[in-house]
Order: structure tokens, then sequence, then C-alpha cells
């Protein structure tokens, strides 16, 4: 039986060309995502190229916290797993709230994949030797460092609140990696240096998304921004493919892997421990592993 791999957010995109890189290497591929019909389109696009067992579609909204919790009960029931890609992301041109009353940006780029991974660490266990990939983004480089509460003090910018909420999982990832050394779990955050993606496409286009300062600044912002979210979304997923099953990782963990696909320095402020120590009280308050 093959190994069994889950991505999500895995219909389109780079979660898509992340998943079609697993089944071709011959994991049995589930991709999470809303849409009944991309999904069936994406489960197509990933058997052509697989070699082992198909590919599925399992459908979940990972905006809200009892769906996730729900998705993952459902993926643990199914037995042991091999390899999760948190790889889902998104970026809010406004401020906007989820149905449990939290802040989107934050909940969907880091409270949905914290809580997945926790509910699934059992499983991934019994799967050793295992893997976690979160995808991570060089937007954490203009991100409030601050994680007391879930929203950041000053006015929102889609992209800097992007940046932190991602922050925030990359801080997490290299906590979780020491907390599972030694487990048969791996755990790597996978950059992907960004690509023309249907999150990119529109939101990083309006001048609102950043603060004032780099306003100012709009032409030479945007040109950064087209310069990097131009290349293709298969390029981009090759630091999630080769975090997630490249053997020349079997072993290691706590690694970033770049835009290159190859191990890179993390963002130093996130060795300071007690930034993964704020985002850990801050994410087991926001998202228990049981609802209330």
């Amino acid at each position: 039986m093959g190994k069994r791999a889950v991505v999500t957010a895995g219909t389109g995109g780079i979660g898509l060309e992340t998943a079609m890189g697993l089944a071709a290497t011959g994991h049995a591929v589930t991709v999470i995502g809303r849409n009944a019909e991309r999904g069936a389109r994406a489960v197509e696009r990933i058997d052509a190229v697989a070699t082992g067992q198909g590919a599925r579609f399992v459908a979940a909204d990972l905006a809200s916290l009892d769906s996730v919790r729900g998705l993952a009960a459902r993926l643990a029931g199914e037995g042991p797993l091999n390899v999760l890609v948190n790889n889902v992301g998104a970026m809010f041109a406004d401020r906007q709230q989820t149905v449990d009353g939290i802040e989107a940006s934050f909940a969907v780029n880091h409270l949905s994949p914290y809580l997945l991974t926790e509910l699934l660490l059992e499983s991934l266990r019994a799967g050793g030797p295992s893997r976690i990939v979160n995808v991570t983004s060089g937007a954490v480089r203009v991100a409030k460092r601050s994680f007391d509460a879930v929203e950041p003090p000053g006015g929102y910018y889609g992209f800097h609140w992007y940046g932190r909420a991602k922050l925030a999982n990359l801080a997490y990832t290299l906590e979780l990696a020491e907390r599972l050394r030694g487990t048969g779990i791996s755990v790597f955050a996978a950059d992907p240096g960004g690509a023309a993606t249907t999150m990119t496409d529109g939101t990083m286009r309006l001048p609102k998304i950043v603060s004032p300062g780099l306003r100012l600044l709009w032409p030479l912002v945007r040109l950064v921004f087209e310069r990097a979210t131009s290349g293709s979304a298969s390029l981009a997923a090759r630091s999630s493919v080769l975090a997630a099953a490249d053997a020349s990782l079997d072993g290691r963990t706590g690694l970033v892997i770049g835009p290159k696909a190859r191990p890179v320095a993390p963002f130093r402020p996130v060795a300071d421990s007690r930034m993964a120590e704020a985002v850990l009280r801050l994410s087991r308050r926001l998202a228990p592993l049981t609802s209330a």
C-alpha cells in the first residue's frame, strides 16, 4: 500500500502542483478544498500523473474550526498518515471575521493548520517516518511580532496581517519540530517564493493592503509584488514537494526549504522561544482541540 498524503487547499495553484508532485512519487493523495467541481478537476489532473493509488477530494471549510475538527476526525479514522502538507493560505484586502468570530487571516493561515496538525499527530506517529510541511511566506519579514492577541494594534493592512499569521505559523512549525524530535515525525516549513495564483491575482494589486508608508512607494512596491508573483505554480511547489518526499531529508527536521528547493536560514526572529510560547498560548486559547 502506498504512502498516504493530505494536501490542504489542493484543488488549484501551488497546492494542486504539490499534490501532483506527491502522486508522481507514488503517494495516495487526498486534496482538501471547498468546491466539489474544482476538486473533481484536480483529481483528474493528479490521477494523470499518479504512479500509485488514485487521488481523492474531501470537502472542508478550513476557515471554520469545527469543520477542521470534523476533517481531522475523518482523516484520523482512516488510519496512519505519512505526509501532511498545510498549504492553505489566504490574504484579504479588508478585515474579515470567520464563523468563529476570529480575524480571518490569522484563522486561515495559522489556526487552521495548527489545529489540523495537532489533531493528526497520532495518525502521523502511526505512519512514521512521516512528515509535516507548513507553507510559509516571505511576507513574515514585514509582520508585527506581537502575539498577545489575535489582532495586532494599529490599522488593518492585508499584506502585513497575512505576514503576521504566517510568522505565527512559522514559529509554531519550528517549535513543533523540536517538540517532535525523535518521534519519527519530521517537520518542515516550505517557502514557495510566490507564484501567479488566484490569491495573488487580485488582492496584491491594491495599495490598501500595505501600510501608509509603503503606499507612498506604491509603484515600486507593486513592481516588487508583480515580480514576486510572476512565476508558475509548478516551480513554486518544488519546495513543498521536496520537503514532503525527498529522500535527502530523511531523518532531518526543523528546516526551512526555500524557493530554490533547498534549505535556507529561517527568519531570525523566530529563533526567540518567547515568540513560539506566545503563539502557542494564543493558539490553544482560540483553537482548542475539542469544541466548547
